[in-house]
């Protein structure tokens, strides 16, 4: 363990010798480029970039990550990639906790700082974790479920994919809430994993429903390829809306519109866009001999049919990509 610490601050130094770099040369490794999410990170990344050349702050962004929210190995080779081009520091979403790890030390040791978002990685080697509480919002999500099925209702859950540190986190967290504040409400399954493609997850999803059919009350599903593929599962079958209860994380154009068709009961929400402008923000402070703090928490926001035209939920579902990406 000592030795990790001994990494980190051998990072910070040498990140603060790069304070009279003419540009910082920041590489943004999301886990995926495929869903809409991943946009509105990059989208806050470009705002954090602007601010900082408003200031005379030259920073250069190098987005750049693994088709696949599984692909381990692809974003493994981004990771070395980017140590071999020496950039000054990684802003990273690492898609599993532990494989990321070997490779990001690689990073620390060679004098590139890291810095995590929206997923966490197994180890003290970031030097700062911004995202959403993921725990806390699986257990928001137990409760704002347990409240539309009532305290015996029959619920199933959807998992994503194994070694995905956010949403085993929101998984987790709603399971705990159930079997403690609502015991009386049955969890029929709860270790289905859908994958990582909203396909992948529909094809799951349509298993589930084939198998409980019409015993459910209540669906969760933990992220947005989950709920994409929940929600055109329950389409197809006919059980969509009406008395089954559908609580999904994340947005997208697909979700919010099954939000406003009542096909879906609740979201919860995150902030990519804070995530993506606050890691880049953090990994040019710490270049410049700045302190950062440890773990920042970004929130998560319930959105309903009847919310979310509220100006703050307004503007989290619908983020400026077309301001900072075109």
């Amino acid at each position: 363990m000592k030795s990790i610490f001994v990494l980190v601050a051998a990072a910070i130094l040498l990140a603060t010798a790069a304070r009279a770099a003419d540009t910082y040369n920041i590489a943004v490794i999301p886990k995926g480029t495929t869903h809409e999410y991943w946009k509105a990170v990059q989208a806050g990344t470009v705002k954090a970039q602007r601010e900082f050349a408003a200031a005379g702050i030259k920073v250069n962004i190098i987005y750049k990550g693994p088709l696949k929210e599984d692909d381990r190995e692809q974003q493994i080779q981004v990771v070395e990639n980017f140590i071999g081009r020496r950039v000054n520091a990684i802003v990273i979403s690492p898609l599993d906790r532990n494989a990321l790890i070997a490779p990001l030390a690689t990073a620390v040791q060679g004098g590139i700082p890291v810095i995590t978002i929206d997923s966490s990685l197994n180890s003290p080697l970031p030097i700062s974790y911004v995202a959403t509480d993921n725990r806390e919002g699986g257990r928001l999500a137990a409760r704002t479920l347990a409240g539309l099925v009532g305290p015996h209702g029959r619920v199933i859950m959807l998992r994503f994919s194994v070694g995905s540190a956010s949403t085993e986190d929101r998984e987790d967290g709603f399971v705990e809430v159930m079997k403690k504040e609502f015991p009386d409400i049955k969890l029929l399954s709860t270790d289905q994993h859908g994958g990582v493609t909203r396909d992948t997850c529909y094809r799951t999803a349509q298993n589930l429903i084939t198998r409980f059919g019409r015993d459910i009350d209540g669906v969760f599903a933990c992220n947005l390829p989950t709920t994409a593929g929940m929600l055109l599962a329950l389409r197809d079958t006919g059980l969509a809306g009406g008395k089954l209860k559908f609580v999904g994380f994340d947005t997208g154009t697909e979700l919010v519109g099954g939000l406003r068709a009542g096909d879906i009961s609740a979201l919860m929400v995150q902030d990519p866009f804070r995530m993506g402008y606050l890691g880049v923000k953090n990994a040019v402070t710490v270049i410049r001999g700045g302190k950062v703090d440890k773990f920042i928490d970004t929130g998560v926001t319930v959105a309903t049919r009847e919310n979310i035209d509220q100006p703050a939920i307004h503007d989290l579902v619908n983020p400026p990509l077309d301001e900072f990406l075109k």
